[in-house]
């Protein structure tokens, strides 16, 4: 064995690396592998098995795991408290914004916040204030307050 290490201590050190590897990727599926190393090296600790014997029972935890987190996942979904977390476009429909390019031929540019956005909607000159009424795209879809 490398480094002269028992191999539950192997499977152990493949637990947490595993783990590790979860939070540094996340993806929500190798903490269950690492779940399985755990197992297998908790096993292999206590009872004697040669190699191939461990890579099955491993084989069987993993597979006894990933099945588990999937009947979780189902379960207990993960939901955000923030459905449009990723949407940001969405999320500013409604928001009162000011137009810095004229809206012309149905199209200028409004400032959000700190940064400007495209707009498309009915004719404005700079200045004027809109309401966000949609999003297509990255261009947000603009009407009159």
């Amino acid at each position: 064995m490398p480094f002269d290490l028992d191999p539950h201590w192997l499977w152990l050190i493949a637990a947490i690396v595993l783990a590790i590897a979860e939070i540094v990727l996340p993806g929500f599926f190798l903490i269950w592998l690492a779940a399985a190393a755990a197992i297998t090296g908790a096993i292999a600790f206590f009872f004697a098995l040669s190699v191939p014997l461990q890579a099955l029972v491993f084989a069987i935890a993993a597979l006894a795991a990933v099945y588990a987190g999937r009947r979780y996942m189902k379960v207990y979904p993960a939901e955000s408290p923030d459905p449009m977390l990723n949407d940001r476009t969405a999320r500013l429909i409604g928001e009162i914004v000011t137009v810095v390019e004229p809206i012309g031929e149905g199209h200028g540019r409004v400032r959000v916040g700190d940064g400007v956005w495209n707009a498309s909607g009915p004719e404005a000159p700079s200045g004027t204030t809109v309401r966000v009424v949609g999003a297509q795209g990255n261009t947000l879809i603009v009407g009159p307050l």
